[in-house]
Formats: structure tokens, sequence, C-alpha cells
């Protein structure tokens, strides 16, 4: 996974309340576990003017002029500004993995679904809380400012940085901290135990080595006993 220390990126504005994760990514989608290729369906409903299906090319269909990521002012943004209970309805991975794909770092709401929110930590994406009046200046910055709006999301300062030098500090759990700053996730973290584990089985199999017997079967036997 990859580290979060200091993003600065470009702003989209998802002036909506309750986005679940079937908007994020639609549940026609989840065949796949690759966590990867699914970017360019993310908000596929909202975003195309058809509805999407998997292995279906999305350079040729007719997209939503209206929708914000559609609009050259958003290409190449990297942070998510949206509204309270970002992440709400099923538990799908898919949803981080498909803005991730697509290449958003941070998400900055008011709320977000406990689920949607755990995920993002396990997935490199850093979900932010500011406090609702924030979130509303934020907004108004962004659509006051005639060139792409930037921020600055330090994760060791706990703090997002705007352009006219605001600071808006956010506070996050010190576990789910250290392993972004670091670029763990569970799989990582049991890899840092990767000398004990080891050291564990090499002991385990020496007290039963009966376990660890290879099995061998004659070919005739049946494993039935005859009278």
């Amino acid at each position: 996974m990859q580290a979060f220390t200091i993003h600065e990126g470009m702003v989209a504005p998802l002036n909506r309340a309750n986005v679940d994760t079937d908007m994020i990514i639609p549940k026609q989608f989840l065949k796949s576990i690759k966590r990867t290729g699914f970017g360019p369906n993310l908000f596929d409903e909202v975003r195309y003017l058809d509805e999407g299906q998997p292995g279906q090319a999305c350079s040729t269909r007719p997209i939503n002029p209206d929708f914000v990521l559609n609009k050259p002012r958003y290409k190449g943004v990297s942070i998510l500004l949206a509204r309270q209970n970002f992440g709400c309805g099923s538990s799908r991975e898919h949803a981080p993995w498909a803005l991730l794909d697509f290449g958003f770092r941070c998400v900055i709401a008011p709320s977000f679904a406990d689920i949607f929110y755990n995920n993002c930590f396990k997935n490199g994406i850093l979900p932010v809380t500011l406090p609702e009046p924030v979130i509303d200046q934020l907004f108004q910055e962004e659509a006051d400012s005639e060139s792409p709006y930037r921020l600055t999301v330090d994760l060791e300062k706990g703090v997002v940085m705007t352009p006219d030098g605001n600071i808006h500090d956010f506070t996050v759990d010190a576990f789910r901290k250290h392993c972004m700053l670091h670029g763990l996730d569970d799989i990582g973290i049991t890899l840092q135990e990767a000398d004990a584990i080891k050291a564990f089985e090499r002991q385990y199999q020496k007290k039963n080595p009966w376990l660890f017997r290879e099995q061998r079967f004659d070919n005739n036997t049946t494993g039935d006993n005859d009278a």
C-alpha cells in the first residue's frame, strides 16, 4: 500500500449528501477482485448517460456533461470534497478501489459511513472529517476560485491547508495514522512479524512432527476393511 504523508492536489466538489457505495461503484462491476481497473466506472450511473456493463469500453460511451468529473476543470483531481454520510450503503471494498484507481488519495467530508471509512485506510485513501461549516467554506472557496482549487493535506500534523494559508485541524486514530504514514495494510502489518511467525512454525513442526509427515497410500487400498 502506498504511504500517505503530505498530499497536495486539485479538488473535485461532489455536492450531494448520502452518496452510497452503489453510486461510487455500481453492483454490476463487482465481479472482479483484482483491486484495479475500476476507475473508468467510478460514479458510473451519474457519470455516463447509458447503463455501463463490465468489459464495456468507456471511451465510446456518452458522458453526462453536467457531472463534475467530466468537466475539463477537474481533470487530474486527487482530492474529493463531499457531503455528510459519504460511503453509506453496502460494505463493498470495491468503492475505495474505484476511487484510488481513478486517482483520488483523499476524501474530505463532514462524516463517513463506518465500514467505508475503515476500508479507505486499508487501501491507501485518507478520509478526513471536518466540521460541516468548514466543509461549506471549502465548497464556496472552490466555487469562487478562477483556477483549479488545490488543498494540502498533512497527515503527520493533522491539518488541511487552503491556498490562502488557512489551516483546518483533523484527527485520525493513532494506529491508523501509523499505518497510513508507513504504507501498511493488513498484510503489511502481519509481515512485520514474519520472523516470529517462521520461528513459531519451526517450533510447532518440531513438537508435532507427525502432522507434517508425507502421507503415502497404496494404489490398491480402498480404505474399506473386508470382513
